[in-house]
Parts: structure tokens; C-alpha cells; sequence
């Protein structure tokens, strides 16, 4: 992955959010199971800054790209589904 580019930086984004997606559903029992909310409120604010990031780049590379509207929102809605950045990498990002 070269971070140079924006597709490269897209897929480092995409890693790091999926990433963070799945740590946060480990830190949602510790918060409301185990009333310990401190690893949950790190790890949260982490993946929505992450999701944001993805979200809008995304959006960059498929202007630089000229991504049809279905990769486009294909890339999109992997961001709200487990393991979905992953696949988009792999299936989508890892193309280009």
C-alpha cells in the first residue's frame, strides 16, 4: 500500500476503521456488563473519527477514481457492516 496515493490511504483507512469497528464490540460488554466505560469511550471516539475519515475519503477517491454510483456506495456501507471494510479492500480498493 503506497500512502502517496489516495487509493493506498483509502485502504489504510478502511484497515484501521474495520479494525476499530471490532474492537469496539469488545469494549460494549465491558461497558455495559461490567460498568467499566473508559475502554469503550477511547476506543469509540477512535473508531468515529476513523468512520468519518473513511466515510469522506471514500467519497475523495471515488471522484479522483470516477467510481460508478454502485462501487460508490458499495464502499460506503462497508463502513456499517462487520468485517465490511475488509472486504471492500479486498474485493474493491485492492483493484485500483
Amino acid at each position: 500500500m503506497n500512502l502517496k496515493t489516495l487509493i493506498g490511504q483509502l485502504r489504510v483507512l478502511a484497515i484501521a476503521e474495520g479494525i476499530s469497528y471490532l474492537l469496539l464490540a469488545l469494549t460494549m460488554p465491558l461497558k455495559y456488563n461490567y460498568d467499566y466505560p473508559m475502554p469503550n469511550k477511547i476506543v469509540g471516539m477512535a473508531h468515529g473519527v476513523l468512520f468519518i475519515a473513511y466515510c469522506v475519503w471514500v467519497i475523495v477517491v471515488a471522484n479522483d477514481k470516477k467510481w460508478n454510483f454502485k462501487t460508490t456506495f458499495l464502499a460506503g456501507i462497508a463502513s456499517l457492516l462487520p468485517f465490511g471494510t475488509f472486504i471492500a479492500d479486498a474485493k474493491i480498493f485492492k483493484k485500483y
